[in-house]
C-alpha cells in the first residue's frame, strides 16, 4: 500500500470515530465533569484548511500523554494543560512550560508578529515565578485563544504508561505517515496555516505541532490497532 492509501485510510478511520464520539470537540467547551477515558491518543484539525481532494479537516497535531512507566497524567489532564486556565491568576492564559503545544504555538506567534523583545523569554526553562508569567500572561491567552478553538478528537486506549505502550505506538506511526518532513508532500499547508512561521523546521516543513517522529518512517500496521481504538470509544 501507498502512504496516500494509508493516510486516507487513517482520515477515514477519523471520520468514523466522529461518528461514534457524536462529532469533534473544542478545548473551549471542555470540562473535567465530561466522560473522558483515563487514557488516550488525541488529534487536532485545523481550523479551516481541508484536505487536497475532500473536504476532511486537516490534522494539525496528534499526541498522547503518560508514556513514561508510572506516570499518572489523565488525558483530560493533558488536554486542560493545553488548554490553560479557566479562572485565577492566569485566568484564560496558562503555562507553555507545561505543555510543548502552547510552547510551539507560541513561537510561531512570536515569529509572524515580531514579538521578540516582548517575549525574550519565552519557552525558557521549564518552570518560572509569578513575575515573568504575569508579563507573558498576554501571549498566553493569544495561544489560549488559538488552541480552544481547533477541533480536536480522542481515542480510548487505556494501557499502561510505557513507551512501549499502545498509545506511544499509535501516536509515533501516525505522526510519522501524516508528516511531510523530508517527504513527499501530501496534504501540503497552505501558507496562511500558522506554523508555517515555526522557527523550527520540523514544524513548518511538516504540517504538524509536533517534533518528534516527523522524520520517521511509519508502519502501517498501526492503522489496524487504530481501527481497534475507534471501535472501543464511544461518546464523553
Amino acid at each position: 500500500m501507498s502512504r496516500r492509501s494509508d493516510l486516507d485510510r487513517l482520515y477515514d478511520l477519523l471520520d468514523g470515530l466522529e461518528d461514534n464520539v457524536g462529532g469533534k470537540q473544542r478545548l473551549k467547551n471542555c470540562t473535567g465533569f465530561m466522560n473522558w477515558p483515563d487514557r488516550g491518543v488525541y488529534f487536532f484539525f485545523a481550523e479551516s484548511e481541508t484536505r487536497n481532494s475532500t473536504d476532511q479537516l486537516r490534522l494539525t497535531r496528534i499526541g498522547t500523554h503518560a508514556v513514561s512507566t508510572g506516570s499518572g497524567t489523565s488525558l483530560w489532564n493533558r488536554l486542560r494543560t493545553h488548554r490553560g486556565a479557566n479562572r485565577g491568576t492566569y485566568e484564560d492564559g496558562g503555562n507553555h512550560r507545561g505543555s510543548v503545544f502552547r510552547k510551539r504555538v507560541g513561537e510561531a506567534m512570536i515569529e509572524r508578529n515580531g514579538l521578540h523583545d516582548e517575549y525574550p523569554h519565552w519557552g525558557e526553562g521549564s518552570s518560572a515565578g509569578r513575575e515573568r508569567r504575569l508579563a507573558e500572561l498576554e501571549h498566553e491567552r493569544r495561544v489560549s485563544e488559538f488552541l480552544r478553538d481547533l477541533p480536536f478528537l480522542w481515542i480510548d486506549v487505556d494501557d499502561e504508561p510505557s513507551p512501549q505502550s499502545d498509545r506511544a505506538y499509535i501516536e509515533r506511526n501516525a505522526i510519522a505517515l501524516v508528516s511531510n518532513y523530508r517527504k513527499d508532500s501530501l496534504d501540503s499547508r497552505s501558507n496562511d496555516w500558522l506554523g508555517r512561521d515555526s522557527p523550527r523546521s520540523e514544524i513548518s516543513d511538516s504540517g504538524l505541532w509536533n517534533i518528534n517522529h516527523v522524520s520517521e518512517q511509519y508502519e502501517a500496521a498501526f492503522l489496524d490497532r487504530l481501527t481497534d481504538a475507534v471501535g472501543e470509544t464511544s461518546e464523553l
